[in-house]
């Protein structure tokens, strides 16, 4: 890949992202039919319109999904088709899928028989999960009798360090649990290299990640990586709410879980599902396919979906160096006097879209109601909230304000914001 696009991205070209901006609701209109620009996707994600519109569909069908009559069939297709698109999208070979009501549930659900059926007498996690990773740890190692160590973030570029996380792992450390990014910073964890020397430690232990973040903005391959579980929620992913799921490995599948006892020992999934939510994924994965073959040419949907998510990617950094920098390279928010940007971003290529930032004149929940004044959303992670104090805390700081626009956003967006920063920065 070219030097430069790996230090500064590539953006869409206009019409690309005319069809792009197209496909994905409401991407610039509030509730009250006003105009507004929606950087929090890292607390949500804008929808895509296929999405919602086969959401809809299924969910007027009464039909049960395991019965003969043909409506049933066509629902049941769309289930098999989403389970085999979210294999797909995480590149699994084998394995199983996992779901619950959201991603904190599944969590927790494939966290238990780890910790409970392995050997080890430790857990390590870090100080930058999401409280349903570490809780669980927690949890279940207390219930189980593990000792919880606890790997600290890294203040210079506000994620976590591999040899932080593998000090802590030893020959009878159970499990590894770190999430693939920041959900305040953006910055990416090197889960390969934990992944890959922790083994060398231990060759048994469990690994698992937090993608709920990470998902959205980059590759998943537990090929490449080799997870034993792995969780994303839709909703953060250009889909709807209402639907957690995890891949885990052939190792954790074989675990004993909480299932029906006379069904196939590697079932995960409880009850009946929601036929409209798998459709949902596999919306997902067509619009990552149609968007990797806008570059290149292939039959294998693997492929283009991993093109569309580079191509994301690209664009997202472009975005996040518009945002820095400015137009004119000087004009950005590391430029402005009175903003505080925290981490280092000289490398963004390993940074999803999200920035933290802190307008010096104002309080975090003021700054946050005067973008909003403007039709900007943004949103505060302060020390007051059992979500953000224990990152937040871990740099130092006693909040944040997180900007997470996404790819399907503008460079003129970008600047239209940098403009309400020069604004509230006078106020």
């Amino acid at each position: 890949m070219d030097e430069n696009a790996m230090k500064e991205g590539l953006l869409f070209d206009d019409a690309l992202m005319a069809e792009i901006r197209d496909k994905f609701e409401r991407i610039d209109i509030d509730a009250d039919g006003s105009r507004r620009l929606f950087f929090e996707n890292a607390g949500g994600s804008l929808r895509l319109k296929s999405v919602v519109d086969i959401s809809a569909e299924l969910n007027r069908y009464p039909d049960c999904y395991a019965r003969e009559h043909k409506s049933s069939k066509v629902v049941h297709g769309y289930e098999v088709r989403g389970r085999e698109d979210f294999m797909r999208l995480v590149n699994a070979k084998d394995g199983a899928v996992v779901t619950a009501l959201t991603s904190s549930a599944v969590m927790y659900k494939i966290i238990e028989p780890i910790i409970e059926h392995s050997v080890g007498t430790n857990i390590v996690t870090t100080i930058l999960e999401h409280p349903s990773a570490v809780d669980s740890c927690r949890y279940f190692g207390a219930k189980y009798g593990k000792e919880v160590r606890v790997a600290p973030s890294d203040p210079v570029t506000g994620g976590i360090r591999p040899e932080d996380v593998l000090a802590l792992v030893d020959k009878d450390t159970a499990l590894i649990s770190v999430i693939a990014a920041s959900n305040m910073t953006g910055a990416v964890v090197d889960l390969k290299t934990i992944t890959t020397e922790a083994r060398k430690i231990n060759p048994d232990v469990f690994v698992v990640t937090d993608a709920v973040q990470h998902a959205a903005h980059g590759v998943l391959d537990v090929q490449d990586v080799p997870l034993d579980g792995l969780t994303i929620a839709p909703y953060k992913f250009f889909g709807t709410r209402g639907l957690g799921i995890a891949y885990v490995s052939e190792r954790v599948k074989k675990l004993p879980h909480a299932r029906v006892l006379d069904r196939f020992s590697g079932l995960w999934e409880l009850g009946s599902v929601v036929p409209a939510q798998y459709a949902g994924i596999s919306a997902m994965v067509d619009y990552l396919a149609w968007l990797g073959s806008k570059f290149i040419d292939s039959d294998d949907r693997r492929t283009l979906l991993v093109e569309g998510m580079n191509r994301i990617h690209l664009q997202e950094e472009a975005l996040l160096h518009r945002m820095l920098y400015g137009k004119d390279g000087n004009s950005g928010l590391l430029y402005m006097e009175g903003v505080d940007t925290f981490f280092d971003y000289s490398d963004l290529w390993n940074r999803d879209l999200i920035l933290a930032m802190k307008l010096n004149n104002l309080g975090y929940y003021e700054t946050v109601r005067e973008y909003e004044k403007r039709g900007i959303i943004v949103y505060e992670r302060v020390a007051t909230s059992y979500y953000s104090r224990p990152q937040v805390e871990s740099f130092g700081l006693d909040g944040i304000i997180r900007v997470s626009p996404l790819h399907c956003n503008t460079v003129e967006e970008i600047d239209e914001f940098l403009d309400v920063t020069r604004e509230l920065l006078k106020l």
